[in-house]
């Protein structure tokens, strides 16, 4: 008696692969796909102001340089980590966190697994140290406060009952680039950190 295949697993990027979402393989991941993919991926659902969607690989170029800000002796490769913090959204999308809390467990083990395989693919380790997670989670917080207040509609009220108010960071203004500048911006700063990890 036939038997129905079990759904398909795998995602086909623009490079050829064909990431596996729930056994990915480092082999299977390309820095272009991922830069191709944040830039067409939307914080905050798309709903902020302006003419252009904020995106997430934007959002993580502005991450990478808070975590700086903040350490201005961070080594590269932790660098490299805040670059790709947000990484596993260029095949599961930029979920808001009611929606991933609402998912539970099945949602953070795929992401989880993506997240490792992107940091064995680059070079680094497959779990971070918790402290360096902890200040990439920081200036990530600190980045979603700035967005919350001036693109999300969040008056500064609500904002501080979800995000904290950043310190040692400089204010931020933010414009949304357009998706083709912000996939350059985001290559152009994966190249520069990786030809510093391998000096």
């Amino acid at each position: 008696m036939p038997t129905n295949p079990p759904p398909r697993a795998w995602q086909r990027m623009l490079s050829g692969r064909r990431l596996d979402i729930l056994d990915p393989s480092p082999l299977d991941i390309e820095i272009e796909d991922i830069a191709h993919g944040l830039a067409r991926v939307a914080r905050w659902n798309g709903q902020t102001t302006g003419p252009l969607p904020f995106n997430v690989a934007q959002h993580s170029v502005i991450v990478t340089d808070m975590c700086l800000q903040m350490k201005p002796d961070w080594p590269v490769k932790w660098q490299m980590a805040a670059l790709l913090h947000d990484a596993p959204e260029y095949v599961i999308g930029d979920m808001i966190s009611p929606f991933k809390a609402a998912l539970g467990a099945k949602y953070k083990e795929v992401e989880k697994g993506l997240e490792r395989a992107i940091h064995v693919r680059f070079s680094l380790p497959a779990d971070l140290p918790q402290t360096v997670e902890k200040h990439i989670k920081k200036a990530d917080r600190a980045c979603a406060y700035f967005e919350a207040t001036q693109i999300a509609g969040f008056d500064v009220p609500e904002a501080e009952k979800f995000f904290p108010v950043p310190r040692k960071i400089e204010p931020l203004h933010l414009t949304a680039l357009s998706t083709e500048d912000s996939q350059a911006l985001y290559l152009d700063r994966f190249e520069q950190l990786w030809k510093e990890m391998a000096k």
